[in-house]
């Protein structure tokens, strides 16, 4: 069983920066592919970023040039670094995981976290 645990969301005005963590409890870490998604109020649930077991990544057009992320096998982590922060990028941030390729499918991934709130103000 994995557990995930986001942390570092809060409120920032536009153009600022916020870093998101993700720290797993589960066995194998170094396995996984781990996501990043985000869901507004009264939205769906969107694919925001992802990484392999190979440090891999594909971004979301929205957030390219402007998020990283990055992963610490040897803490259990997997981070999201957030520059130049926009309005739009208010939402809750989910991190996930899953044994496998790359997606940007939520139905892929089989562990989610309780989520992190990131609010950008204008």
């Amino acid at each position: 069983q994995v557990q995930l645990v986001e942390s570092g969301g809060g409120l920032v005005q536009a153009g600022g920066s916020l870093r998101l963590s993700c720290e797993s409890s589960g066995r194998f870490f170094d396995t996984y592919t781990l996501g990043w998604f985000r869901q507004a109020p009264g939205k769906e649930r969107n694919f925001v970023v992802a990484v392999n077991s190979d440090h891999g990544t594909y971004y979301a057009d929205s957030v390219k040039g402007r998020f990283t992320i990055s992963r610490d096998n040897a803490k259990n982590t997997v981070y999201l670094q957030m520059n130049s922060l926009k309005p739009e990028d208010t939402a809750l941030y989910y991190c996930a995981a899953r044994m496998g390729l790359l997606s940007t499918l939520s139905n892929r991934y089989t562990y989610w976290g309780q989520g992190t709130q990131v609010t950008v103000s204008s």
